[in-house]
């Protein structure tokens, strides 16, 4: 017999059945407010990390794509850095500190892995313009020259112009190409090539208050100046983020507005180079299984650092998102980043989460049959994403020099003097 059935059948509660319903009632509506509340918050903190810019794109998911049964996919893992030995005004000494760390302790790292084509992990190192410091590169040279990493440019700047940002550009990657061997040269123009990070990710100035740019043909001039790959998205949650997301694609500069890699075209198998420039972008979504309050899923940003560390799910999460050229899905695009010269980061990025992350990898994403692993610098997922365009197939390894070569990477300025 129901509740509410034996409270009417008993003379002595008569006015409990009022009670009750009001009960019911009560809870419905405090129920109902709860709920409210609860998509208020979760309304008002997705509004604050500007998410509604590319929440529907990662809704769609029309990035996706299936692989065919029994084929082969290969895993390109690229690991870039905005590498910063100066963050925080630190004083010689402590950069000096910085650089020596990653000197040391990422060989040590690196030691006994290997991807399928025998080749150990490798760093690209985003160096910034306004922080050169020659003893820094001539380190990271020899780092690079283990095959362990590759250096590529990176650069803080705020109200600046054409003519200075043109400056800027030309005398750091002349710089990196004649003193360093650090950038390779256009065979026909000894133009340097190189990749490109923007600080405080305003590229083509971006950011809704102006700042940390001003130039509006940011693009163009990239180009012009030896860029042939733009890789700062995501930059999620800051207001910079573009619409387009988890994608490969080519951005169109109009040179009378700000933000002109908002959207752009895919590239893809049997396409032709667009526009002004590819931007190679890493994983961005939300994280259903990382709630903040329990409630609010967190973003994923493919930023790696203590207080979000490479853990295997995110792993499998970065290879999930399926990034690729379109046509060629079963080769797999990860790039991820960090900011590697911050010390509270440090020791997940050269301790055991890392290496944590490259155990995952090289198990679960290397077998030769299902996977193959590649660990690939920004510039060579540049040329494997150029050699997809091309219509290549097979084990992208091969193409890892296919358009832009690796560069020379001389000796520090002082051990060539001692030699000759």
């Amino acid at each position: 017999m129901a509740f509410s059935a034996i409270i009417r059948l008993n003379p002595l509660s008569s006015n409990l059945p009022l009670t009750f319903h009001s009960l019911l009632q009560f809870a419905g509506v405090a129920a109902l407010l709860a709920v409210s509340v609860a998509l208020a918050v979760v309304a008002i903190a997705l509004r604050q990390r500007n998410v509604g810019r590319w929440l529907g794109n990662y809704l769609r998911r029309d990035w996706m794509a299936a692989t065919a049964p029994g084929v082969t996919r290969h895993l390109l893992f690229c690991f870039v850095d905005h590498y910063e030995p100066q963050w925080g005004g630190a004083n010689p000494v402590r950069e000096a500190a910085r650089v020596a760390r990653w000197s040391q302790d990422y060989p040590k790292l690196c030691e006994g892995r290997r991807d399928a084509d025998g080749r150990p992990p490798v760093h690209s190192f985003f160096y910034p313009e306004e922080e050169y410091r020659p003893e820094h590169l001539d380190a990271l040279v020899a780092l690079c020259r283990r095959g362990l990493g590759e250096i590529e440019i990176h650069l803080h700047h705020d109200n600046d112009t054409e003519a200075g940002l043109r400056e800027k550009l030309r005398r750091f990657t002349r710089l990196l190409a004649d003193r360093h061997g650090a950038l390779p040269l256009d065979p026909r123009t000894g133009q340097p090539r190189w990749a490109f990070i923007h600080g405080n990710w305003a590229l083509d100035n971006s950011h809704p208050t102006g700042r940390y740019c001003g130039v509006d043909n940011e693009l163009i001039i990239l180009r012009e100046e030896g860029c042939y790959a733009d890789f700062t998205l995501p930059a999620a949650p800051d207001p910079c983020q573009t619409s387009t997301i988890n994608k490969i694609y080519y951005a169109k500069d109009d040179p009378h507005r700000c933000r002109s890699h908002e959207t752009g075209v895919r590239v893809r198998v049997g396409g032709k180079p667009w526009g002004d420039l590819m931007l190679i972008t890493g994983p961005i979504g939300l994280m259903w299984r990382n709630r903040k309050f329990g409630l609010i899923p967190r973003i994923e940003n493919a930023d790696v650092r203590t207080s979000n560390p490479p853990t295997p799910d995110r792993v499998d999460q970065w290879v999930r998102t399926g990034i690729h050229v379109e046509g060629r899905p079963e080769w797999v695009f990860v790039k991820v980043h960090t900011h590697g010269t911050q010390e509270r980061d440090t020791d997940t990025l050269l301790g055991p989460a890392m290496a944590g992350a490259f155990d995952h990898l090289e198990t679960r994403y290397n077998d030769g049959k299902h996977w193959k692993l590649h660990y690939v610098s920004a510039r060579e997922m540049y040329n494997i994403a150029k050699a997809a365009e091309a219509g290549r197939d097979g084990d992208p390894g091969q193409y890892r020099d296919y358009e832009i070569p690796r560069p020379t990477y001389h000796e520090p300025a002082a051990q060539r003097a001692g030699m000759q």
